[in-house]
């Protein structure tokens, strides 16, 4: 794609995700699984773009909170080990080397960066970031096999643009929609008012996407929104922190009431990593500058953690036995 990947490693003195080992060469990367912090996507303002940049420093921070115990202690909602007593090489790449204002060529970075995690066999978990992420992220994949695009989110992101701009946090799954690699689409947690008119919901059901309101959720419960994911033997999990509750996840930029709890949003990503292997994951639109008490980033990391051990537990990452 003509473009190297750069990365801005995590400064010395601050922590990887999980104080895990730091990548700083893509060339490089032995892991089953690849952290990587995207601070920029394409913004549709400047204070927006500043405020949710700090995601990435913030969700590391949090994660610290688990180091302790996260690998080895008894953890109930697994009913045992996070990963189930296997081996589970993380790393940690740092950020997408990006420079403030060149949205364009910062996205292209993230495409390379995306793909070079994936030609070297691991899983990106992806930290945004605005909700306009998933874009360059999914469109690394264009060389690998199909997948389903599975959404937890408040809002359906079908904005075809916003004041001219294609790429922003109202369109990644229209944009997602437009990319043949992507074969079938669940948005799960959908409520209350956002950026679609009428014309965005009839293009999302025309297209097929499969909307799955949070009162759907709440009414039916995990094990039917699972059984309407279309089947695939491939997934990617976008989630943005709206799709919970705000009174678990405020800080974010659109809160909305009667929001995702979090046994629901940890189930959902359970269920995912038991239907079909994961193909990558990404978790967006968080504020640190609202977060008080810093909830909403350990929630994130909480669920990037059960995330991880779905998949160890499912033997998709790691190798039996500990090193």
């Amino acid at each position: 794609m003509g473009v190297t990947p750069r990365l801005a490693p995590v400064p010395s003195g601050r922590p990887t995700f999980l104080d895990v080992p730091r990548c700083t060469d893509l060339r490089t990367l032995e892991a089953d699984v690849a952290v990587i912090g995207v601070p920029f996507g394409v913004p549709y303002d400047l204070h927006t773009a500043a405020a949710q940049s700090l995601p990435p420093a913030a969700i590391r921070e949090q994660s610290m909170r688990y180091v302790p115990w996260y690998a080895t202690h008894y953890d109930y909602d697994f009913d045992g080990e996070l990963f189930a007593g296997r081996t589970v090489r993380i790393v940690d790449c740092g950020d997408v080397a990006m420079t403030p204002g060149r949205w364009d060529e910062n996205s292209r970075a993230t495409t390379a960066a995306i793909a070079a995690i994936l030609e070297r066999g691991a899983v990106p978990f992806v930290i945004g970031g605005d909700d306009s992420i998933p874009i360059p992220v999914l469109r690394a994949y264009a060389e690998q096999k199909p997948m389903c695009l599975v959404q937890i989110d408040a809002h359906i992101d079908w904005r075809d643009e916003r004041d001219g701009i294609r790429d922003g946090l109202s369109s990644p799954m229209r944009r997602a929609s437009e990319m043949p690699w992507i074969r079938g689409m669940a948005q799960i947690g959908i409520r209350g008012f956002g950026s679609a008119r009428r014309a965005e919901y009839d293009s999302a059901r025309a297209y097929g996407s499969v909307l799955i309101g949070a009162a759907d959720v709440h009414r039916t419960g995990v094990d039917a929104v699972l059984g309407r994911i279309p089947a695939a033997d491939r997934y990617y999990v976008t989630l943005d922190m709206d799709g919970l509750d705000p009174s678990i996840a405020p800080a974010v930029a659109s809160p909305a009431f009667g929001g995702l709890t979090y046994y629901q949003v940890a189930n959902v990503l359970r269920g995912i990593a038991a239907k079909g292997r994961l193909t990558g994951f990404d978790v967006v639109e968080i504020m640190p500058e609202r977060d008080g008490g810093d909830l909403t980033s350990r929630l994130a990391a909480r669920l990037m953690l059960t995330l991880l051990g779905a998949l160890a537990h499912t033997g998709q990452i790691g190798s039996a036995g500990r090193s």
